[in-house]
């Protein structure tokens, strides 16, 4: 896979998760970031750093992310939620428009 077909994202921590591309455009806002006119660093580099979202947090968005590709397609299967995560999850995905 081509690096202009992948997106990097990396935590609070600095862990980086590096996915396709298809998939980081599920959330709006990293859209919005990647594809914004000018010169902003997300645009030139395909990286995204996500200051105020934790590893745990920020794997869990791109397992939704490959989900929701997966569901769109019309494969139907669940997407299971740890109790302890969903409040920091819920947030993350209100600020990523997901």
């Amino acid at each position: 896979m081509k690096k202009e077909d992948t997106v990097k994202l990396i935590s609070a921590e600095g862990f980086e998760f590096v996915i396709d591309k298809k998939a980081a455009m599920v959330s709006q806002t990293i859209r919005n970031m990647l594809t914004s006119p000018g010169s902003f660093a997300e645009t030139e580099h395909g990286e995204v750093t996500f200051p105020e979202i934790n590893t745990t947090i920020l794997e869990k968005i791109c397992q939704y992310f490959y989900w929701s590709l997966q569901y769109a397609s019309g494969k139907e299967t669940e997407f299971h939620i740890e109790p302890e995560l969903t409040l920091e999850l819920m947030m993350a995905a209100n600020y990523l428009h997901t």
